[in-house]
């Protein structure tokens, strides 16, 4: 069976969590009866792989973010259409085409709708209008509809009135072997104790909360380090701007080392996780392996993905009421984060449940 992977940077994967995904999902194919080709964008790679972990890679020439993500996405859609059996396609951007595919295609047709975009504040109201267009073409026309979180699978069936499979993201890819004295020289480097800073990670967009963690902590005496593209977005450098001098927040630039981040995630008091918009984040279930307390923000995504078992927060005094939690809560956060990520997000789960649907 060939699966055709659509909607993404492409791997190798360094850009964000549909790229992970792909490339999980591609190491955990050991069937000789199963083939994947993944869609990459030509402008992100400058060394071409044709064939990565036994995947054939097809680059495009266009840039697969932007405006220019429609024409990718639709691009990918139409010339998989030509030698694939099931089109695996992440998020909503390209199924404009859909429709018209249906006309004169009975190819199996799987949509990953993301985490409902439309609703996301960096967006124009004319972007988020086409977003949602789309999303509402992407439920029409799929075989099957996929969802990364309880609380967009509800808003799937409450909205369409159509039901969804519920896969989410992996996180074990996070655990690596760390060589003798790497700990000890990871913290050295950056100067930091164990157990003596509190952690973020995120594209630095207002809809992260980004300016509310910082303004919570830069009031507190605690120990921020935020991991996070800074420079990439005026919000970004207006924030480094305002905050980047005071001396217990330290924002730190991307990055993609998974040894250092392995060590950064391990030895936090805390891991903070802002995020408002979306379903089931990456970077919070991979967060989740370390046993960490967390203190996420309060929606129902992340209340789903963690099972109500972390600490919550609303506003900058919520968030520093956190800080005082006593002992034991921390422990039980941080242990039952650990056990939930074991049960629920390793990638061989979830690799196979996207196999199921193929």
């Amino acid at each position: 069976m060939k699966v055709a992977i659509i909607g993404t940077v492409g791997i190798p994967a360094n850009y964000g969590g549909f790229e992970t995904l792909v490339e999980n999902m591609v190491c955990q194919n050991h069937s000789d009866n199963l083939e994947y080709s993944v869609y990459c964008s030509g402008k992100n790679y400058k060394d071409k792989h044709w064939v990565y972990r036994g995947a054939r890679i097809v680059y495009l020439p266009l840039k697969a973010n932007g405006m220019q993500s429609i024409f990718y996405d639709m691009l990918s859609i139409l010339h998989a259409l030509r030698q694939a059996d099931v089109l695996l396609i992440l998020g909503v951007s390209g199924c404009l085409v859909l429709p018209f595919i249906r006309l004169f295609s009975k190819k199996r047709i799987i949509v990953n709708i993301d985490g409902l975009e439309h609703r996301r504040d960096k967006w124009s109201k004319y972007v988020r209008r086409f977003l949602k267009y789309s999303e509402a073409l992407a439920v029409k026309y799929a075989n099957v509809v996929v969802t990364d979180n309880k609380g967009i699978q509800d808003y799937v069936k409450e909205e369409y009135g159509k039901d969804s499979v519920l896969i989410e993201y992996g996180g074990d890819h996070v655990l690596c072997e760390l060589e003798e004295g790497a700990e000890e020289k990871v913290l050295h480097d950056y100067q930091l104790e164990k157990a003596g800073y509190s952690l973020a990670l995120c594209r630095i967009e207002p809809e992260n909360n980004v300016e509310m963690i910082l303004k919570a902590f830069a009031a507190s005496e605690e120990l921020l380090v935020f991991i996070g593209n800074w420079g990439k977005s005026e919000f970004g450098k207006k924030m480094r701007e305002v905050y980047g001098g005071r001396k217990n927040l330290r924002l730190l630039d991307p990055i993609y080392d998974l040894k250092i981040l392995n060590v950064l995630r391990s030895h936090c008091k805390f891991y903070i996780h802002g995020h408002s918009a979306g379903g089931t984040n990456p970077s919070l279930v991979e967060a989740m392996y370390f046993g960490k307390p967390i203190f996420a923000f309060d929606v129902i995504y992340n209340r789903e993905t963690t099972e109500n078992k972390a600490a919550y927060f609303k506003d900058e005094k919520g968030l520093l009421e956190l800080f005082h939690e006593d002992a034991a809560a921390c422990l039980n956060n941080g242990l039952a984060m650990r056990e939930i990520a074991e049960r629920r997000y390793r990638w061989d789960v979830i690799a196979g449940k996207y196999e199921k649907l193929y």
